[in-house]
């Protein structure tokens, strides 16, 4: 989902108030495509969301840079010899 794959990318860096701005997002709104409709700005983000943590995802959305951020599943477990 956007929002797990922008954690992955960004949880790092973020100040601990980003990270509690963060977890409310994503764990307040009773949608989860809320989150999305509000980071594509399909639909305009509530006050109480429109913070520098939800700019952020929405510039993620963007995906400027074209990124590849859908892939097959690994499969290596295949080819594991077995125990």
């Amino acid at each position: 989902s956007l929002p797990s794959l922008f954690a992955k990318e960004n949880l790092a860096r973020m100040s601990e108030e980003q990270l509690n701005r963060y977890d409310r997002l994503i764990n307040e709104p009773s949608n989860d495509w809320d989150i999305y409709y509000w980071a594509t700005e399909a639909k305009p983000t509530p006050v109480e969301f429109d913070t520098d943590v939800m700019a952020m995802l929405r510039e993620f959305a963007k995906n400027r840079n074209r990124e590849q951020r859908l892939r097959q599943l690994d499969l290596e477990y295949l080819f594991e010899p077995p125990r």
